[in-house]
């Protein structure tokens, strides 16, 4: 029957998952315990290999459930309604950034996994979101709160937790762990047995997991099944790539973590076919594009590298890292997609970048990211050494101008960025201040003392809309953007899987050439990248000579294939083979 072999096909991955992480457990019992946690006693059938859950008219919007507000009404629902009336028709996803309770990290230190931050709404909130979109949650795996149940347990040595954590061993080698942070790896807490001292990548409130110990995956299976219940269908899974501790390696990207995410995704795919994981590893790009997998781990890897290489680009008009790193990147199988952004909650990346740019390229970068009203949050390598993390910048105010300072380009600089992000394979995600076109908030900088938070800005929906309705320069870059992705939702050669080749048209004019899966939709996605005209022959793209060509952007129509084009200050082309 097509029950029982769909459950036998479960246990058997299961088993066989478990057998990489856990070699020495008793695997049978341990996969039983994992189908009833999942509720998946009663699966019908077989997930579908290589499906994907996707298409072009899939935009995701990243939020705080707090964004906005009004005086009486939880954020949650205001930033509902507000999604509703100004950006349902573009928008189809949302993630909204962890809405649990936390002690710090703006969410990133969760207190209790199971309930929402009563600060910004309820469970019916986050469901009313899921019931109209697609609903984008965080499953934080690497640490939680100082501050929550589980380690108030492990510190009264009791139950669920006295063994949830990792701590640190007489015979740990940390000498090569990899740290995104420049804290302490251990913090010492006291406890019924004496002091102890945490493990803990991201800073002294996020204390790591021990996920050598299984009861922690498991309670991480029923945080699973509890989300996908209240309507989660995107799993992104933070910091993952630092989940196993392992005395005497970098900690970062072991086999157990990559066969971790590949159990999870077993699991979301047979309770809900077309549930994704995706995973957010801030990590150089090659250690990245590993969290594919063999199309067995994540469904989507953030495109980690775009926004520092764009920045940079954008900043020199000089696209030839851009269009190296561009060529290098393999095309996703189906069943996986790459998650472009260039914003969001966080800095600009430059882990990502390393490889990629070289340190006199970041130093300027960051030269000129400090002009625009940007700060800079470091790391500490192996040795020690505080090296740049990332980019503390609202993207708006990162392309003010170039290396040589501010001009009058910044709208048509921002405007470009996104275009080349929309067209890109993959699925585009925006973040809710880039289509808010918002600028640096050093007030809230300061009154924190949080680089963060000069990109997490905070609106009165009455001050939200007031602004917008006045049509100034933030309502008029939404209506750019709002036309520009609504252009690009129709047209199919734009789908995250179709075909992706990059062009070669000099080191001003960044272009790429995207056909739709059936063949019969051509873009030739082309920018100039420069503060100055750049001249563009129709005869170096080569346009099928049998076919109407037209810019969907700008509406021009292309009869003579020998024409040339003078392309203005970052102006963007969409030439397809099929009328919009």
């Amino acid at each position: 029957m097509p029950e029982e072999s769909a459950r036998s096909e479960l246990r058997h991955r299961l088993i066989a998952h478990l057998a990489v992480i856990y070699p020495d457990a008793d695997h049978e019992t341990l996969a039983t315990r994992i189908v009833e946690a999942m509720r998946l006693d009663s699966v019908s059938s077989i997930p579908a290999a290589h499906r994907n859950h996707w298409d072009q008219g899939d935009i995701i919007l990243i939020t705080y459930g707090d964004t906005i507000s009004t005086d009486g009404e939880h954020p949650l629902s205001t930033l509902k309604s507000f999604i509703d009336e100004w950006l349902a028709a573009l928008v189809n996803c949302v993630h909204v950034l962890p809405f649990f309770p936390w002690s710090s990290d703006d969410g990133f230190a969760v207190i209790d996994y199971v309930s929402v931050n009563d600060h910004i709404g309820d469970w019916e909130d986050v469901e009313a979101i899921s019931g109209r979109y697609r609903l984008m949650a965080d499953l934080v795996l690497n640490h939680c709160s100082s501050r929550s149940a589980w380690f108030e347990n492990f510190k009264q040595d009791s139950d669920p937790g006295r063994d949830y954590f990792r701590v640190r061993r007489s015979d740990d080698d940390v000498s090569r762990v990899t740290r995104p942070r420049s804290t302490p790896l251990f913090t010492p807490f006291r406890t019924v047995n004496g002091d102890v001292e945490v493990w803990c990548t991201f800073g002294p409130d996020q204390v790591d997991f021990d996920f050598s110990n299984p009861s922690v995956l498991l309670e991480f299976v029923r945080i699973v099944r509890f989300y996908l219940d209240r309507g989660v269908r995107i799993f992104r899974l933070d910091a993952v790539a630092f989940l196993w501790k392992e005395s005497g390696s970098e900690c970062i990207n072991l086999p157990q973590t990559h066969e971790i995410v590949r159990l999870l995704r077993t699991l979301v795919e047979f309770a809900v076919h077309d549930a994704i994981l995706v995973t957010e590893t801030n990590i150089p790009n090659r250690e990245n594009l590993s969290y594919f997998g063999n199309a067995n781990e994540a469904h989507a890897i953030y495109n980690f590298a775009l926004p520092p290489l764009l920045v940079n680009t954008l900043l020199t008009g000089d696209c030839r890292h851009l269009k190296s790193w561009l060529m290098s990147m393999p095309p996703a199988q189906n069943g996986t997609s790459y998650l472009n952004f260039i914003a969001s909650h966080d800095g600009i990346g430059l882990r990502p970048a390393e490889g990629l740019l070289d340190e006199g390229e970041i130093d300027a970068m960051l030269g000129a990211m400090r002009d625009f009203g940007g700060l800079v949050s470091w790391r500490s390598d192996a040795d020690g050494n505080a090296r740049p993390y990332e980019i503390n910048i609202s993207l708006y105010d990162a392309l003010a101008g170039t290396l040589s300072g501010r001009d009058e380009w910044q709208e048509e600089r921002f405007i470009c960025a996104h275009v080349i992000m929309m067209s890109l394979e993959g699925i585009p995600a925006f973040y809710i201040h880039s289509l808010l076109a918002t600028g640096n908030d050093h007030e809230r900088v300061r009154h924190s003392n949080h680089n963060r938070h000069i990109n997490r800005r905070r609106y009165d929906r009455d001050e939200l809309n007031a602004i917008l309705e006045a049509g100034g320069e933030q309502r008029r870059v939404l209506d750019r953007l709002r036309r520009l992705i609504s252009t690009r939702k129709r047209q199919a050669a734009f789908h995250p899987n179709a075909t992706q080749f990059t062009l070669h048209l000099g080191e001003a004019l960044f272009a790429f050439w995207r056909q739709s899966v059936d063949r019969r939709q051509s873009i030739f996605c082309i920018f100039n990248v420069s503060d100055r005209v750049q001249p563009l022959l129709l005869s170096d793209v080569n346009l099928v000579g049998t076919d109407a060509w037209r810019d969907l952007i700008g509406g021009a129509l292309y009869t003579d294939h020998r024409e040339r084009i003078d392309l203005a200050p970052y102006q963007s082309l969409w030439i397809s083979n099929v009328d919009d």
